[in-house]
């Protein structure tokens, strides 16, 4: 399993090694679970390595997502590109990030021929080297690398413009529905918040201010609101934790909860609050509700598993069924599939793999 990924695809890494330690059952070999009424002719897009994050292009016929795959040379995860196959055909891919450093959070733009995301290249050619947890009692950190810059390029994987300049981490951006505004996670004002940059101006306006991790946010279908992942340290050890953490490029994911408010920023709600993880957060197709992905019913951390629920917490539903790890959910732009990563099917190794399915109401 990767040892990074914005978007949290890394914490199952740590949670996975201590399964298998133990000799727990993580895998199953199946790619749709009883269980799974939304879900109707599940494909399995990807086989082999860490596939993830996997978001349509605006007329919902392509894929950008990250990979990592040492088998093939990939050592940390870079951007790819592909068309979304037919029932029973293969899929196809090819890498549109430069190969140097380390990606994250592709995006397209509305015209499919040009994408964001998020790369270290510029720090160095190599991939940034993970966090040394025995340094933090073996806990489970995420690194949050002063190198990210987000970066538009083309599919044929020219880098046209560095879109963000400021120093320290910018990283995680969405467009929204008319792809006129880029929104992202930046640490510019010495922590993790929310801003939008106009891609016409590029004039950048800060969303959130409130302590913590802010992240993961994507625009609902029409525009008007935000949902994102959220940690908020309350008490004063937790406050001290947070910082000294942050200072050293890093910041512990373990406790997060779901957020929306309007696309301005104004309006902040918490939807979820159901302790331990809850995160990739997306809204469904009519805007209405929240898909996410969370371990709140584990105290040991996992599985993972996607969720429905209502904007003011209410109907939670949980909607998929692997023992490991099912998240990134993203619906397409005509609502009638859904693209997600997940263990299921990976023959009992630490694979990810990305699945399409038809959605059902």
């Amino acid at each position: 399993m990767t040892f990074y990924c914005q978007k949290a695809i890394a914490l199952f890494c740590v949670l996975n090694t201590i399964a298998a330690s133990s000799g727990a059952q993580v895998v199953s070999d199946t790619l749709h679970y009883t269980d799974e009424k939304h879900f109707k002719n599940i494909q399995q897009l990807t086989f082999g390595g860490d596939n993830a994050e996997a978001y349509w292009s605006y007329d919902g016929k392509q894929i950008i997502f990250q990979r990592t795959n040492a088998k093939e040379g990939v050592l940390c995860d870079q951007m790819f590109t592909g068309a979304l196959p037919a029932m029973g055909e293969k899929f196809t891919y090819k890498m549109v990030s430069s190969g140097k450093g380390r990606t994250t959070c592709g995006y397209f733009l509305p015209d499919g021929k040009h994408v964001v995301y998020a790369s270290t290249h510029k720090g160095a050619d190599t991939c940034p080297p993970p966090p040394d947890r025995a340094k933090f009692g073996n806990r489970y950190i995420w690194p949050v690398y002063e190198s990210y810059d987000i970066f538009l390029a083309t599919t044929d994987g020219k880098i046209v413009k560095q879109l963000t300049t400021e120093p320290g981490y910018d990283a995680e951006a969405t467009l929204s529905p008319d792809g006129k505004t880029m929104l992202f996670t930046s640490i510019r004002n010495g922590d993790l918040d929310l801003y939008t940059m106009d891609l016409e101006t590029y004039k950048v306006k800060q969303l959130t201010t409130e302590l913590g991790y802010d992240g993961g946010a994507w625009f609902s279908s029409d525009g008007k609101k935000i949902v994102w992942r959220a940690s908020r340290p309350k008490t004063g050890e937790e406050i001290k934790e947070y910082k000294e953490l942050l200072a050293q490029g890093m910041v512990a994911p373990t406790k997060m909860e779901v957020f929306v408010a309007n696309a301005d920023g104004t309006g902040v709600k918490q939807v979820t609050q159901l302790g331990q993880a809850n995160w990739a957060p997306n809204f469904t197709p009519d805007s209405k509700r929240i898909i996410f992905c969370s371990n709140h019913e584990y105290k040991r951390g996992f599985p993972f598993n996607m969720y429905l629920i209502n904007f003011d917490g209410s109907g939670l539903e949980k909607i998929s069924r692997d023992k490991g790890f099912d998240a990134f959910p993203m619906f397409s732009p005509d609502g009638k599939k859904i693209i997600f990563a997940s263990n299921r099917n990976n023959g009992g190794t630490r694979d990810t793999n990305l699945f399409v399915a038809d959605w059902v109401e």
